[in-house]
């Protein structure tokens, strides 16, 4: 009995719903459970007090980490006939990216049971902000690809989500001054990735021809 592959189709609908998932998780994680304990004025008892919380945090992290290589597969195979060496670029970049970031996400578990779990916090930020760097480089990629596949307007919006991953992640460290002021532009990473997500969900011809 031969296996048939899925259709084109199928694989972009996957893929845009990967990356809905991913959006939604990324910023619930992060806004939504993270952000009102990690800003309280007294962290150890606001980890104390919201434990479930931030391990549910840390869990929305691991699952979107799973979705991201899912993702990263899954574009490689829809973006491979518009170029084979960027899509392998794309999908090893991606997969950097999302390394560096769980690398660091042991960090924030540690956060739980430390005496100064503020420190532990900011070396996640800053693991994280490390891992756009290589998420800035794969946008660029994605970019041209997405140009060659027939969506010239997604791919200005790509590219200029990945100058903001790259410029805030070089201000992070070289320039955290900077970095404070740039961070209302990441709404156009937001914007850039969620326009991406639901071209996927269309199932554009271009990539299923």
């Amino acid at each position: 009995m031969t296996a048939v592959a899925p259709s084109s189709r199928i694989l972009a609908r996957l893929a845009g719903l990967s990356y809905l998932g991913i959006i939604v998780l990324g910023l619930g994680a992060e806004l939504a459970l993270r952000l009102p304990i990690a800003s309280s004025d007294d962290l150890p008892g606001a980890l104390a007090d919201h434990t479930l919380l931030w391990r549910l945090g840390i869990a929305a992290d691991l699952t979107m980490a799973t979705l991201d290589i899912a993702l990263a597969l899954l574009l490689f195979r829809l973006l491979r006939p518009f170029g084979p060496d960027l899509a392998l670029a794309a999908l090893v970049l991606r997969l950097v990216q999302m390394a560096v970031i769980a690398a660091h996400l042991p960090l924030l578990a540690s956060a739980l049971t430390s005496t100064e779990p503020q420190a532990l916090i900011d070396r996640h930020a800053a693991g994280y902000d490390l891992g756009l760097w290589f998420f800035g480089l794969n946008a660029l990629v994605m970019a041209v690809l997405l140009r060659r596949a027939g969506a010239p307007r997604l791919s200005v919006l790509i590219c200029a989500a990945g100058f903001v991953y790259l410029i805030g992640s070089l201000t992070r460290f070289v320039a955290p001054d900077l970095n404070a002021l740039m961070q209302p532009a990441y709404l156009i990473a937001v914007v850039a990735e969620l326009s991406l997500a639901l071209w996927l969900l269309r199932a554009p011809r271009s990539l299923c021809d």
